[in-house]
Order: structure tokens, then sequence, then C-alpha cells
């Protein structure tokens, strides 16, 4: 076959280093606009499920991914000052740039043809001259906008403001943390992903955005300004920009996944919210549930239609689980009244995937504490 991949992001690298491991005969070329060693963002998150299908795919990258890994268990929720703590919730951390680089090594030892710094912008020249095209190029996708009246996607841009930086300051467990100022309320997610840099995502809404001033703030004011807000959470170590800029989530949805013999991956095809951080991990089982399409089914465009009946039901359930994520995130400030355990408990259950007996399974200290409040609030 001749597979073409546009973008070289982990759902692009991943595809095209599985086809190609599968049969070395197939010609897999990888078109990236940047270079290898740009990224934008900083540590991405996995979770134990995602782990066991790297390994059953390619065992080899999954051994270095894993190499790299920041392993915790902890959610810490940060309110009025308070840390609260949830246990048995497992995830992993990895630097963005570290994936990629791994990906980017393993194309090369089977023989994928990466072209980074390659614009491509004759989209139907290239479909045409493929077998395969897989749009893997981001939420802004060329491919997606190329045939916009045959996938039919669902763009819409959600409420709050948001910016990811980094910060030396390491948080050892999946953080949450929020803190009011003059200006409104501000939450950021955080977490360690290599042994000196976390990840941390500050987000609000448009009015504390306005308040606030960002609009007019050069990037080294609005670092200082939120370092301020979150000092108390900080320590001494600034915050660290990587290209890093206010935006608003794209809510990403496509009625149709492919197009003769087009398909989409990743970002292109949906997102969901980061604060259920499963952008990477998503994207990679994209890749891997194509894959599989490709082994069981007869042609291309029949292994495509089997990707979007198996997937799309999957893909529905995280969204759903993250909208309703990011509506709590756009209202936190309703919920800023709530004492640390019951702000806890709400936060933790706002996606409605995890409910009272899961945490009760998870971390049974936890929801003891939680219903001693509930039970101290409702006698008093």
């Amino acid at each position: 076959m001749r597979i073409n991949v546009i973008g070289g992001g982990p759902a692009g690298l991943y595809f095209a280093l599985l086809m190609k491991k599968r049969n070395p005969a197939h010609r897999v070329v990888v078109m990236e606009r940047n270079a290898p060693d740009d990224t934008f963002g900083w540590g991405v998150v996995f979770s134990d499920k995602t782990l066991s299908y790297l390994k059953e795919t390619d065992e080899e990258s999954y051994t270095q991914i894993t190499d790299s890994f920041e392993m915790w268990d902890n959610v810490d929720v940060v309110h009025r000052g308070e840390k609260i703590t949830i246990r048995g919730n497992r995830f992993s951390g990895i630097a963005r740039i570290e994936l990629l680089q791994i990906l980017q090594r393993r194309c090369h030892q089977l023989g994928v043809d990466l072209r980074f710094r390659t614009e491509a912008s004759d989209v139907e020249a290239i479909r045409a001259g493929s077998d395969l095209l897989v749009g893997a190029d981001g939420v802004n996708s060329t491919v997606r906008q190329k045939y916009n009246d045959d996938f039919q996607p669902d763009l819409s841009v959600r409420k709050n403001k948001y910016i990811w930086y980094g910060t030396n300051q390491l948080f050892h467990g999946l953080t949450l943390t929020f803190r009011e100022s003059k200006a409104g309320v501000f939450a950021a997610h955080s977490y360690k992903f290599n042994k000196t840099t976390s990840t941390f995502i500050v987000e609000c809404d448009e009015e504390t955005w306005s308040m606030a001033g960002f609009d007019k703030m050069s990037d080294t004011e609005t670092r200082e300004y939120l370092t301020k807000v979150f000092r108390n959470d900080l320590g001494e170590h600034p915050l660290l920009s990587n290209n890093s800029k206010w935006i608003n989530f794209l809510n990403v949805r496509n009625e149709h996944w492919s197009h003769r013999n087009v398909v989409l991956l990743g970002d292109s095809l949906h997102t969901a919210h980061f604060s259920i951080g499963s952008g990477t991990k998503l994207a990679l089982e994209d890749a891997i549930a194509l894959y599989n399409c490709f082994q069981s089914a007869g042609d291309v465009e029949e292994s495509l239609r089997k990707f979007e009946k198996i997937r799309k039901p999957v893909i529905e359930e995280y969204q759903e689980a993250a909208r309703e994520s990011l509506i709590w995130f756009e209202n936190a400030k309703d919920y800023m009244h709530l004492a640390p355990l019951p702000f806890a408990y709400s936060l933790m259950t706002r996606s409605k995937r995890i409910d009272y007996e899961n945490l009760k399974r998870r971390d049974p200290a936890f929801i003891a504490a939680y219903d001693r409040a509930i039970n101290k609030t409702v006698t008093s």
C-alpha cells in the first residue's frame, strides 16, 4: 500500500510505524510541517489501559515510553489552601517531546519515510497518489478542511480561556488547584512528567480573564501575574513558557470519519477537554484501532467503515464525559463556597464516570472523611 500521513504527532507516527511493522513492503510517508524537535506544550498523561494496548501492538516503543514515565496514583485537590488527596487513580506522565522522539526513532528503525518541515499544501494531489491518506494534522486540520462537506465537522469554541505552562515545581500527582483573586477564580491542572518539570495549565472564565487585563499583558507580565496567584503552590519557581498563549478549547466532532480513501485521526477527528487528560491517549488508541481494522477487513474503504463503526461509540462516550467535566470547570466559581471535602467530591464526580461507590472502592479513607464532613454539616 501507498500510505501517506499528514501530521507527525502521536496518532500519525504510531499508525505509520504499526503499518510499516506489519508489512515492510508498504510505502509509508509522514509529512510534518514542523521540525522534528519542535513541540508545543509540556507533559502528557496515560492510563494503564492505554499502556496495555501499546504493549500488545509494539513492545519496543512501549518499553522506551514506560522507561521515561513518572507514575502516580493520587489526585490532589487544593481548595481554600487545604490539600485533599484521593488515591487509587493510576496515571503516567511523559514529556510530549520525549514521546514524539521515541516514536520518530521507532519509525526510522522500521523504514518509515519521515519528512519534516514539509507543508502538505495540495491535499487532493496527495490523496490521488495514495491508497490511504491519513489526516492526523491536529485540531485545525487541513485535511478536514479540504473535505469539509464530506466529514461534516461540528466545531464548538468553549467559554473558558486556558494557557499551557511548565514549571520546575514538582507536583507528585495530578493536582487540581483553585485560587481566588480580585479578578475571579483560577484553576490550575498540574503534574510532573520527568524528574525536574511539571505541566501547569491555568484556566479561568472570560470575565476573570478580562478583569485581570490579560489582553494587555506581555508573556512575561502574564506569567508574573499568575505566579502571584499561585505563589503558595509554585514556591519560588517561575512559570515556564513554550510559545504559551491564551486560547479557548475547541471541541471537535465529525459526522463522518472517512471520505473515499481518506480518514482522520486524533485531534483532527475529535477532541476531549484536557481536564480528563485523554487527548494523547485517544490519539494513540485511534491509531491502534485503525491499524486493527486493516488487519481484519478487506479493502481500504471497508476498513475505514469498520473503524468508524467500532471506534465512534467509544469516542462519543469519552466526549460526553469530557463535556460534563469542562462544564464543571466553566462554572467552577459556583462551587467555591463548598468546604474542601465536598468540593473535592464534586470535582471527582463531575464527569459522571465516577460515582460514590467507585470512589469508595478506590479510596475508602477519602469517602469516610467525606461522609464525616457531610454528617457534621447536616447535624450542625
